[in-house]
């Protein structure tokens, strides 16, 4: 096969056998899990293929002469693609190995979709083709949120609809004014700088980006479909998908659509998002007492330290951040197929209903604590070295507000894993759960997997970091391990005492609850001025979505009372008292004088006579 035609297969062939998936009947279920998972491997090893080619591109006109359909590989093009059929890969096989799963079809037809749309985006080499990918995601997001059993599915399923499409609507607005600047709607050359109009347009492309990763403020739809979607979504699309795409496209933005130089206004102001990305989320991870909630405000915070990382304009901070990414993919699926594995024997995810299954769950609990350390910032495991690489990168940048925003991240983030692995693997076994068994083989390889993979992206990370400088072009000549790897500077120190701080504050909060572990972050719950802001929270006071509806609602309801009342005055008042008026006026001049009357008919005549003559 032509190797530029080969661009097409992990776009087109998904899509057809998404479709395929639909068509198998019910009765051949087995056979349409093993159909899917074969698809996403062949697809994978497609993916690979082009991977190990170097630069592939495909250029064509589309529906009409001036617009290209263009197609391209490059070097990030190609890292992410592997990556997002390495993960479709393994949620294929988690879900077909959860028979139990009531819409197994419809599950498959979208990841299998869902990938296929999830390619085409990143191997887009224009933005219009860009964009055909994208909003088509949105539709696909919108389907997999509605399969949840909860009775709230649907109704989180637009909340995510509509927060994710402002979103790309805001993508849609900047790419506009950036045809307008540039005149084609082909991938830059030469990137622009952010001033005038241009500024306008990197704000508005930096919202779509940032918003399909699930960076504040469009976010609250994340925790609510942790609950009302199915666990293996959450560890799919949230979960990795869509961190690859969001900071994929941010760092494009930020590389290649436009200049942005450390300490300038468009560096400072992403690291200030990504610094109140990870202080609020976590802060919100902290006090939940349901696991999948829990992990669902740590997939929006770690979002936190990939932005700041970008943000910083640095080499060490981008390439962290790009680290980070993969990192949170990886260890985050883990998570949330973890606890789809404790969801499965047990039937809860509810942080005071479970205790003591290690013993009972091993292989799950040994994956899970793995990922835990990993994603609280543990050496040597991954998590440790791309968030010292992004504080590096802040401390660089000379904002050092910024590193310390990663730090306050890191002591939470490790005392909200300390709560969980506690609460669902140690501490007191409840009576209803001594039956309870470990998952099967299936279930535990992708968990297994990932693992791993956080564990050798630790000790060999090397590899994965020359992999993204060279895709990238930046810091090929940079040594990271000075920042990364040498556990023995100040930066380090200081993750290593907000480590052990985060332990002590657990145990502390764990002893005054009692040893109740589900309880140990309720000391900081209960701060005085903490404890009013947490409640406004969980009133939904700080909720877009909620409040935006509000609005919506009080001016329509403005606007239909204003309606109302206009349309009584009209019809109530103004007409009948015209009506009123003109039959007083008629009744003055009828006063029942034929002589008159005869009159005004003779006056008629002649008036009607003269205009028919004139006209």
């Amino acid at each position: 096969m032509n190797v530029n035609l080969l661009i097409f297969l992990p776009i087109v062939a998904p899509v057809i056998c998404g479709i395929l998936c639909w068509l198998i009947p019910e009765h051949m279920k087995k056979i349409r899990s093993i159909f899917a998972v074969l698809c996403t491997m062949t697809i994978g090893w497609v993916s690979w293929k082009i991977f190990v080619s170097g630069n592939v591109s495909f250029t064509t006109t589309w529906f009409i002469s001036t617009i290209n359909f263009s197609l391209k590989a490059g070097d990030l093009s190609r890292f992410i693609l592997l990556w997002i059929w390495g993960f479709s890969f393994l949620i294929s096989i988690y879900v077909s190995s959860r028979m139990y799963f009531e819409r197994l079809r419809e599950f498959l037809t979208y990841l299998l979709i869902t990938a296929g749309l999830a390619s085409g985006a990143v191997l887009a080499d224009s933005f219009i083709v860009l964009l055909f990918f994208w909003e088509a995601l949105l539709i696909t997001l919108y389907l997999f949120v509605a399969l949840g059993s909860s009775e709230n599915s649907v109704r989180t399923a637009v909340k995510s609809f509509v927060l994710v499409g402002f979103c790309d609507f805001c993508l849609i607005l900047g790419i506009a004014l950036y045809w307008k600047i540039t005149g084609s709607f082909d991938f830059p050359v030469h990137p622009l700088c952010i001033k005038g109009m241009a500024g306008l347009s990197f704000i508005l492309m930096v919202i779509g980006a940032t918003g399909k990763a699930g960076a504040l403020p469009f976010h609250t739809w994340i925790p609510d479909a942790a609950i009302d979607a199915p666990v293996s979504f959450m560890a799919y699309l949230p979960g990795s998908l869509e961190k690859l795409l969001g900071i994929y496209l941010l760092t494009r933005i930020c590389l290649d659509f436009f200049t942005i130089t450390p300490g300038s206004m468009a560096s400072i102001g992403l690291m200030t998002l990504g610094a109140l990305t990870i202080v609020i989320a976590v802060s919100m991870a902290l006090i939940q007492k349901d696991v999948k909630r829990l992990l669902s405000y740590h997939a929006i915070s770690q979002v936190g330290y990939m932005i700041v990382g970008i943000g910083t304009g640095i080499p060490a901070g981008i390439v962290g951040g790009l680290f980070h990414m993969l990192n949170n993919a990886v260890y985050k699926s883990a998570l949330f197929l973890g606890a789809g594995s404790v969801e499965l024997k047990t039937k809860t995810t509810d942080l005071k209903s479970l205790g003591g299954l290690y013993n009972q769950m091993p292989v799950t609990g040994i994956c899970f604590l793995i990922c835990s350390a990993a994603i609280s910032g543990l050496w040597p495991l991954n998590g440790y070295v791309s968030k010292e690489m992004v504080i590096h990168g802040a401390l660089e940048s000379g904002y050092k507000i910024f590193a310390v925003a990663s730090w306050i991240g890191a002591i939470l983030t490790f005392a909200s894993f300390l709560k969980a692995s506690h609460s669902i693997f140690f501490g007191e076994k409840k009576e209803n759960l001594k039956e309870v068994k470990d998952s099967n083989v299936a279930i535990l390889f992708p968990m297994i997997l990932l693992a791993l993979l956080c564990i050798f992206f630790g000790l060999y990370s090397k590899l994965p970091l020359n992999m993204i400088t060279g895709a990238i072009n930046i810091g090929q000549h940079h040594d990271f391990s000075e920042h990364a790897l040498n556990i023995f500077n100040m930066a380090s120190g200081i993750t290593f005492a907000c480590l052990i701080f985060a332990f002590l504050l657990h145990r502390y909060g764990w002893l005054k609850a009692g040893k109740k572990a589900y309880l140990a972050s309720e000391v900081v719950h209960n701060l005085p001025a903490i404890k009013t802001l947490y409640n406004l929270a969980e009133k939904r006071v700080f909720d877009l979505y909620v409040q935006g509806m509000k609005l919506i609602g009080a001016l329509s309801i403005a606007l239909y009372y204003g309606f109302d009342r206009s349309s009584d005055w009209i019809y109530e008042k103004a007409v009948v008292n015209s009506g009123t008026r003109a039959i007083s006026s008629l009744r003055s001049v009828h006063r029942g004088n034929a002589t008159q009357y005869v009159t005004w008919i003779f006056v008629g005549v002649v008036i009607v006579t003269i205009f028919m003559l004139i006209f």
